[in-house]
């Protein structure tokens, strides 16, 4: 295993470095003033669309995506991914995620798109990535993935209720979710959307299917924003309940086949996962900056932060943790590019775990640093902490990941 930024990826680096510091942080206070004059707080703020197209301009465009034209087999969206394997993309998706509410939009680099659109580029047909995936690649249009709902376990796939009937040349699609990532920003265009095509078949994980439904199609009701430790999220386009009731699509717009449903889930959600860690670790970074210059800029009786014991203890913990956690997300991206998801599900499982619990702990130091400050919104930290915390939650909750990683281990004794 050899981790070294190749050349590549280290003039990227550079260049994205660049673009944080001249682009991105200076325009954090702009978007949070602009967001708060806009008609609707779902609104894209304009500097937004400038980071956008300044990101395009510089080459720093859909970085995430692996292989170049995406895995659509040089059809539609050919030439717009940038080509990299998942251990270059790494330390930049790291680097997006010290500024989590605008650089991975910026970059056109944002969930749930960038799963969407990996989602359309290897499962989608020819007219499904034409109408759906090249605007996506084009960061004309946004998306939602509409899985989780309200009234069953999310965790537990299998049990999703919504139905997608087929009715002649039409799907039907009826049922009730929540939580659905970015279906509240008004550029949303498209939900694929998770149900139940054969709700008693022998199989469990044959049951499921996937189908794409625009959000302006008749039956379709984004009932209300669902706040996330009191956020509302306006910069990821919110979190929303979405209501499909009886909403009657084309049999075309299904994705895949009748039943691929889960299996399509899990090709999806193994990349989200180790982007979220990505970030998580930039988040981690911003933290501990932010400590050391809190630290020694504050005086308390009678000597700097940065002189009380503990908090020392703080800042080199949490510059272990990094190194630790960085290093096993590199190998988990490794293995991906080598031995393919599948090789690396343990890896995968592992940083879904370890990752986001480690960097609320280091979140939480920082925000006890920062006093008051701290849980402000005069610092990120607040919704930093609030957006790692979730990710406990988000793409199966870190129990589901012990389990299934716990009977991995003992199958090899048994």
């Amino acid at each position: 295993m050899d981790f070294a930024f190749d050349a590549r990826t280290e003039e990227l680096r550079e260049r994205l470095l660049a673009f944080m510091d001249t682009q991105v942080y200076p325009a954090e206070a702009v978007a949070r003033e602009q967001r708060e004059r806009l008609a609707s707080p779902w609104d894209t703020p304009a500097v937004v669309e400038e980071l956008k197209a300044e990101a395009r301009r510089q080459g720093l465009w859909n970085l995430f995506l692996p292989d170049s034209g995406g895995e659509a087999g040089g059809g539609v969206g050919a030439g717009l991914g940038a080509g990299l394997t998942n251990l270059q993309y790494a330390p930049l998706a790291e680097i997006t995620g010290r500024s989590p509410d605008l650089a991975p939009t910026a970059l056109n680099c944002a969930a749930p798109d960038t799963g969407n659109m990996e989602l359309l580029a290897q499962f989608g047909s020819e007219p499904q990535k034409k109408q759906w995936l090249e605007p996506l690649l084009a960061g004309e249009i946004r998306s939602a993935f509409a899985m989780t709902e309200p009234e069953v376990a999310s965790s537990d796939a299998t049990n999703v209720r919504t139905r997608i009937e087929r009715d002649g040349d039409d799907y039907v699609v009826t049922g009730r979710k929540w939580y659905i990532s970015g279906a509240m920003n008004p550029d949303c265009a498209v939900f694929i959307v998770m149900g139940k095509t054969d709700p008693d078949g022998a199989d469990v994980r044959r049951r499921q299917s996937m189908i794409l439904v625009p959000r302006d199609a008749p039956g379709v009701e984004v009932r209300r924003a669902m706040r996330v430790y009191g956020y509302e999220d306006h910069a990821h386009g919110g979190h929303a309940e979405v209501v499909f009731d009886g909403v009657r699509v084309p049999a075309s717009n299904l994705v895949g086949e009748e039943g691929g449903g889960f299996a399509i889930a899990q090709a999806r959600l193994g990349p989200g996962r180790i982007h979220h860690c990505m970030r998580l670790i930039g988040m981690a970074e911003r933290a501990i900056e932010l400590m050391c210059r809190r630290a020694l800029s504050r005086t308390a009786f009678g000597r700097p932060l940065a002189d009380q014991g503990v908090v020392g203890n703080w800042i080199a913990d949490a510059r272990v943790t990094v190194e630790q956690l960085r290093l096993l997300v590199l190998k988990t991206a490794w293995l991906m590019d080598t031995v393919g998801n599948r090789g690396a599900h343990t890896e995968i499982q592992a940083i879904k775990i370890a990752t986001p619990r480690a960097v609320v702990g280091i979140l939480d130091r920082a925000v006890q640093l920062h006093g008051a400050g701290g849980v402000s919104q005069d610092f990120p930290l607040a919704e930093l902490w609030a957006a790692a915390r979730t990710l406990q939650l988000a793409d199966g909750p870190d129990e589901v990941h012990q389990r299934s990683l716990a009977r991995r281990e003992l199958s090899r004794y048994r």
